[in-house]
Protein backbone atom coordinates (compact mmCIF):
# COMPACT_ATOMS: atom_id res chain seq x y z
CA UNK A 1 0.00 0.00 0.00
CA UNK A 2 3.32 1.98 0.70
CA UNK A 3 3.40 2.79 -3.35
CA UNK A 4 -0.50 3.65 -3.59
CA UNK A 5 0.15 6.64 -0.35
CA UNK A 6 2.74 7.81 -2.41
CA UNK A 7 0.64 8.21 -5.67
CA UNK A 8 -2.77 9.98 -3.68
CA UNK A 9 0.08 11.99 -1.71
CA UNK A 10 1.84 13.44 -4.86
CA UNK A 11 -1.72 13.80 -6.83
CA UNK A 12 -2.85 15.59 -3.85
CA UNK A 13 -0.05 17.89 -3.48
CA UNK A 14 0.00 18.57 -7.18
CA UNK A 15 -4.24 19.60 -7.36
CA UNK A 16 -3.01 21.95 -4.45
CA UNK A 17 -0.64 23.33 -5.80
CA UNK A 18 -2.73 24.35 -9.40
CA UNK A 19 -4.95 26.49 -7.02
CA UNK A 20 -2.21 29.55 -7.53
CA UNK A 21 -1.67 28.72 -11.05
CA UNK A 22 -5.45 28.54 -11.83
CA UNK A 23 -5.59 32.56 -10.25
CA UNK A 24 -2.52 33.42 -12.53
CA UNK A 25 -4.12 32.19 -15.44
CA UNK A 26 -7.59 33.50 -14.69
CA UNK A 27 -6.06 36.98 -14.66
CA UNK A 28 -4.78 36.44 -18.25
CA UNK A 29 -8.40 34.70 -19.42
CA UNK A 30 -10.49 37.82 -17.83
CA UNK A 31 -9.14 40.38 -19.77
CA UNK A 32 -8.42 38.35 -22.79
CA UNK A 33 -12.09 37.22 -22.61
CA UNK A 34 -13.47 40.85 -21.86
CA UNK A 35 -11.17 42.91 -24.57
CA UNK A 36 -9.84 40.21 -26.50
CA UNK A 37 -6.10 41.58 -25.65
CA UNK A 38 -3.29 39.42 -24.99
CA UNK A 39 -2.06 41.25 -21.54
CA UNK A 40 1.82 40.32 -21.16
CA UNK A 41 1.58 43.12 -17.96
CA UNK A 42 -0.26 40.35 -15.68
CA UNK A 43 3.42 39.05 -14.12
CA UNK A 44 4.35 42.42 -13.24
CA UNK A 45 0.44 43.57 -12.13
CA UNK A 46 0.49 40.05 -9.95
CA UNK A 47 4.33 41.52 -8.52
CA UNK A 48 2.87 45.05 -7.77
CA UNK A 49 0.31 43.82 -6.07
CA UNK A 50 2.98 41.64 -3.69
CA UNK A 51 5.17 44.89 -3.09
CA UNK A 52 1.80 46.30 -1.66
CA UNK A 53 0.75 43.44 0.30
CA UNK A 54 4.21 43.56 1.66
CA UNK A 55 4.38 47.57 2.41
CA UNK A 56 1.02 47.23 4.36
CA UNK A 57 2.51 44.13 6.41
CA UNK A 58 5.73 44.97 6.71
CA UNK A 59 6.30 49.06 6.69
CA UNK A 60 3.09 49.83 8.29
CA UNK A 61 2.96 46.77 10.66
CA UNK A 62 -0.83 46.18 9.32
CA UNK A 63 -2.35 42.39 9.92
CA UNK A 64 -1.89 40.31 6.65
CA UNK A 65 -5.51 40.76 5.76
CA UNK A 66 -5.80 44.58 6.12
CA UNK A 67 -2.42 44.63 3.70
CA UNK A 68 -4.08 42.21 1.55
CA UNK A 69 -6.75 44.88 1.46
CA UNK A 70 -4.71 47.49 0.85
CA UNK A 71 -2.92 46.03 -1.92
CA UNK A 72 -6.49 45.05 -3.39
CA UNK A 73 -7.35 48.73 -3.21
CA UNK A 74 -4.06 50.12 -5.12
CA UNK A 75 -3.96 47.48 -8.03
CA UNK A 76 -8.04 48.24 -9.02
CA UNK A 77 -7.00 52.28 -8.90
CA UNK A 78 -4.11 51.20 -10.87
CA UNK A 79 -5.36 49.01 -13.70
CA UNK A 80 -8.42 51.61 -13.50
CA UNK A 81 -5.73 54.22 -14.24
CA UNK A 82 -3.90 51.83 -17.21
CA UNK A 83 -7.43 51.27 -18.59
CA UNK A 84 -8.34 54.92 -19.03
CA UNK A 85 -4.99 56.50 -19.86
CA UNK A 86 -3.54 53.70 -22.10
CA UNK A 87 -5.46 51.66 -23.43
CA UNK A 88 -8.88 53.40 -23.92
CA UNK A 89 -6.99 55.68 -26.06
CA UNK A 90 -5.59 52.71 -28.05
CA UNK A 91 -9.16 51.56 -28.36
CA UNK A 92 -9.75 50.29 -32.48
CA UNK A 93 -6.31 50.27 -33.10
CA UNK A 94 -4.64 47.25 -34.18
CA UNK A 95 -4.17 44.53 -31.74
CA UNK A 96 -0.68 44.20 -32.05
CA UNK A 97 -0.14 48.19 -31.08
CA UNK A 98 -2.11 46.95 -27.91
CA UNK A 99 0.03 43.86 -27.26
CA UNK A 100 2.98 46.05 -27.18
CA UNK A 101 1.14 48.61 -24.72
CA UNK A 102 1.09 45.91 -22.63
CA UNK A 103 4.44 44.75 -22.85
CA UNK A 104 5.28 48.76 -22.22
CA UNK A 105 2.91 48.83 -19.10
CA UNK A 106 5.15 45.26 -17.88
CA UNK A 107 8.78 47.48 -18.48
CA UNK A 108 7.06 50.69 -16.87
CA UNK A 109 5.67 48.53 -14.09
CA UNK A 110 9.01 46.12 -13.30
CA UNK A 111 11.23 49.13 -13.42
CA UNK A 112 9.13 51.22 -10.89
CA UNK A 113 9.12 48.52 -8.49
CA UNK A 114 12.70 48.00 -8.46
CA UNK A 115 13.49 51.53 -8.05
CA UNK A 116 11.16 51.69 -5.00
CA UNK A 117 11.88 48.83 -3.67
CA UNK A 118 14.99 47.46 -4.96
CA UNK A 119 16.17 43.92 -6.39
CA UNK A 120 16.71 42.32 -2.88
CA UNK A 121 14.47 39.49 -1.61
CA UNK A 122 11.72 40.58 0.54
CA UNK A 123 9.72 38.43 3.43
CA UNK A 124 6.42 39.19 4.68
CA UNK A 125 3.89 37.86 7.19
CA UNK A 126 2.13 34.75 5.05
CA UNK A 127 -1.46 35.36 4.35
CA UNK A 128 -2.61 31.72 5.71
CA UNK A 129 -1.15 29.68 8.54
CA UNK A 130 1.58 27.04 7.45
CA UNK A 131 0.96 24.23 10.13
CA UNK A 132 0.49 20.69 8.29
CA UNK A 133 -2.17 18.64 8.38
CA UNK A 134 -2.51 15.13 8.24
CA UNK A 135 -4.68 12.94 6.68
CA UNK A 136 -4.20 9.33 7.35
CA UNK A 137 -0.69 8.88 6.00
CA UNK A 138 -0.93 11.75 3.38
CA UNK A 139 0.82 15.00 5.38
CA UNK A 140 -0.56 18.00 3.08
CA UNK A 141 1.21 21.15 3.68
CA UNK A 142 -1.05 23.78 5.75
CA UNK A 143 0.00 26.56 2.63
CA UNK A 144 -0.60 24.46 0.25
CA UNK A 145 -4.62 22.89 1.41
CA UNK A 146 -5.03 26.48 2.66
CA UNK A 147 -4.26 28.41 -0.83
CA UNK A 148 -6.30 25.93 -2.38
CA UNK A 149 -9.52 26.38 -0.12
CA UNK A 150 -9.22 30.21 -0.79
CA UNK A 151 -8.50 30.28 -4.77
CA UNK A 152 -11.21 28.01 -4.50
CA UNK A 153 -13.60 30.31 -2.93
CA UNK A 154 -12.59 33.45 -4.42
CA UNK A 155 -13.04 31.02 -8.47
CA UNK A 156 -16.45 30.25 -6.91
CA UNK A 157 -17.31 33.94 -6.02
CA UNK A 158 -16.22 34.64 -9.62
CA UNK A 159 -18.52 32.12 -11.08
CA UNK A 160 -21.55 33.52 -8.89
CA UNK A 161 -20.96 36.89 -10.09
CA UNK A 162 -20.68 36.70 -13.76
CA UNK A 163 -23.46 34.30 -13.67
CA UNK A 164 -25.82 35.87 -11.47
CA UNK A 165 -25.06 39.72 -10.76
CA UNK A 166 -26.34 42.43 -13.41
CA UNK A 167 -22.41 43.95 -13.71
CA UNK A 168 -21.21 40.17 -14.28
CA UNK A 169 -23.88 39.40 -17.50
CA UNK A 170 -22.91 42.52 -18.40
CA UNK A 171 -19.15 41.96 -18.96
CA UNK A 172 -20.55 38.71 -20.23
CA UNK A 173 -22.75 40.17 -23.10
CA UNK A 174 -19.88 42.91 -23.67
CA UNK A 175 -17.19 40.00 -24.26
CA UNK A 176 -19.82 37.82 -26.34
CA UNK A 177 -20.81 40.80 -29.03
CA UNK A 178 -19.82 44.34 -27.60
CA UNK A 179 -21.69 46.13 -30.59
CA UNK A 180 -25.00 44.46 -29.60
CA UNK A 181 -24.23 45.18 -25.83
CA UNK A 182 -23.61 48.47 -26.74
CA UNK A 183 -26.68 49.02 -28.97
CA UNK A 184 -28.56 47.56 -25.65
CA UNK A 185 -27.28 50.32 -23.21
CA UNK A 186 -24.39 48.87 -21.82
CA UNK A 187 -21.15 50.72 -20.90
CA UNK A 188 -18.82 48.77 -22.79
CA UNK A 189 -15.96 51.55 -21.48
CA UNK A 190 -16.91 50.52 -17.55
CA UNK A 191 -17.17 46.77 -18.83
CA UNK A 192 -13.79 46.65 -19.91
CA UNK A 193 -12.65 48.98 -16.77
CA UNK A 194 -13.92 45.96 -14.64
CA UNK A 195 -12.08 43.71 -16.30
CA UNK A 196 -8.93 45.04 -16.13
CA UNK A 197 -9.62 45.62 -11.95
CA UNK A 198 -11.06 41.97 -11.56
CA UNK A 199 -8.13 40.60 -13.63
CA UNK A 200 -5.39 43.07 -11.49
CA UNK A 201 -6.99 41.52 -8.43
CA UNK A 202 -7.06 38.39 -9.04
CA UNK A 203 -3.60 38.15 -10.07
CA UNK A 204 -2.92 40.09 -6.77
CA UNK A 205 -4.38 37.46 -4.73
CA UNK A 206 -1.77 34.99 -6.49
CA UNK A 207 1.08 36.91 -6.12
CA UNK A 208 0.38 37.39 -2.04
CA UNK A 209 -0.08 33.35 -2.17
CA UNK A 210 3.12 33.07 -3.71
CA UNK A 211 5.07 35.43 -1.09
CA UNK A 212 3.59 33.82 1.67
CA UNK A 213 5.75 30.06 0.57
CA UNK A 214 8.13 31.69 -1.39
CA UNK A 215 9.62 35.06 -0.60
CA UNK A 216 9.27 38.25 -2.39
CA UNK A 217 11.76 39.80 -5.19
CA UNK A 218 11.24 41.45 -8.93
CA UNK A 219 11.65 38.20 -10.75
CA UNK A 220 8.10 37.28 -9.08
CA UNK A 221 6.71 38.33 -12.43
CA UNK A 222 7.93 35.88 -14.40
CA UNK A 223 6.60 32.91 -12.72
CA UNK A 224 3.27 34.51 -14.36
CA UNK A 225 4.47 33.86 -18.08
CA UNK A 226 4.82 30.28 -16.98
CA UNK A 227 1.22 29.81 -16.86
CA UNK A 228 0.69 30.33 -20.95
CA UNK A 229 1.07 26.48 -21.51
CA UNK A 230 -2.17 26.05 -19.02
CA UNK A 231 -4.20 28.94 -20.38
CA UNK A 232 -3.28 28.28 -24.30
CA UNK A 233 -4.20 24.08 -23.04
CA UNK A 234 -7.58 25.18 -21.54
CA UNK A 235 -8.60 28.39 -24.19
CA UNK A 236 -7.63 31.73 -24.30
CA UNK A 237 -11.29 32.56 -23.61
CA UNK A 238 -12.14 30.09 -21.29
CA UNK A 239 -12.76 30.29 -17.52
CA UNK A 240 -13.28 26.69 -17.22
CA UNK A 241 -10.91 25.77 -19.16
CA UNK A 242 -8.07 27.61 -17.18
CA UNK A 243 -9.06 25.87 -13.64
CA UNK A 244 -9.49 22.66 -15.19
CA UNK A 245 -6.13 22.84 -17.27
CA UNK A 246 -4.47 24.04 -14.32
CA UNK A 247 -5.50 21.05 -12.60
CA UNK A 248 -4.50 18.70 -15.44
CA UNK A 249 -0.79 20.61 -15.44
CA UNK A 250 -0.09 20.83 -12.01
CA UNK A 251 -1.09 17.20 -11.59
CA UNK A 252 1.24 16.24 -14.48
CA UNK A 253 4.68 18.48 -12.66
CA UNK A 254 3.78 16.38 -9.67
CA UNK A 255 3.61 13.52 -11.03
CA UNK A 256 6.53 13.55 -12.86
CA UNK A 257 8.86 15.34 -9.81
CA UNK A 258 7.66 12.37 -7.70
CA UNK A 259 8.44 9.43 -10.58
CA UNK A 260 11.09 11.04 -12.67
CA UNK A 261 12.57 14.02 -11.29
CA UNK A 262 12.49 17.11 -10.73
CA UNK A 263 14.56 18.28 -13.92
CA UNK A 264 11.62 16.75 -15.85
CA UNK A 265 9.02 18.79 -14.59
CA UNK A 266 9.66 21.57 -16.67
CA UNK A 267 9.56 19.17 -19.91
CA UNK A 268 7.50 16.07 -19.58
CA UNK A 269 4.30 18.12 -18.48
CA UNK A 270 4.61 20.36 -21.23
CA UNK A 271 4.95 17.72 -24.14
CA UNK A 272 1.60 16.16 -23.14
CA UNK A 273 0.33 19.58 -23.37
CA UNK A 274 1.72 19.92 -26.81
CA UNK A 275 0.05 16.73 -27.74
CA UNK A 276 -3.22 17.67 -26.70
CA UNK A 277 -2.57 20.95 -28.55
CA UNK A 278 -1.76 19.38 -31.94
CA UNK A 279 -5.72 17.26 -31.59
CA UNK A 280 -7.21 20.36 -30.02
CA UNK A 281 -5.29 23.73 -31.20
CA UNK A 282 -8.03 26.11 -30.19
CA UNK A 283 -7.70 24.34 -26.64
CA UNK A 284 -9.97 22.28 -24.31
CA UNK A 285 -12.66 24.57 -24.21
CA UNK A 286 -11.15 27.83 -26.42
CA UNK A 287 -13.41 28.97 -28.86
CA UNK A 288 -12.06 28.32 -32.41
CA UNK A 289 -11.89 32.02 -34.24
CA UNK A 290 -9.27 32.59 -31.45
CA UNK A 291 -6.66 34.75 -33.66
CA UNK A 292 -2.81 33.85 -33.83
CA UNK A 293 -1.18 36.73 -32.80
Amino acid sequence: MTDFYILVEFTVLGLLASAVTALMALSFVLVYKGTRVVNFAVGEIMMLGAYLYYTGNVILKLPPVVALLLALAGIALACAAIERMILRPLSGQPTIAILMATIGIASFIHGGVEIVWGQDPLEAAPLLPRMPVNLGEVMIPGAALGNFLLASILIAGLVVFFRYSRQGIALRATASDPVTAATLGIDIRASQRLTWILSGTVGTVAGVLIVGTGGLYPALAASALSVFAVIILGGLDSIAGAIIASLIVGWLESITVGYVGGKARDVLPYLVVLAILVVRPHGLFGSRDIERL
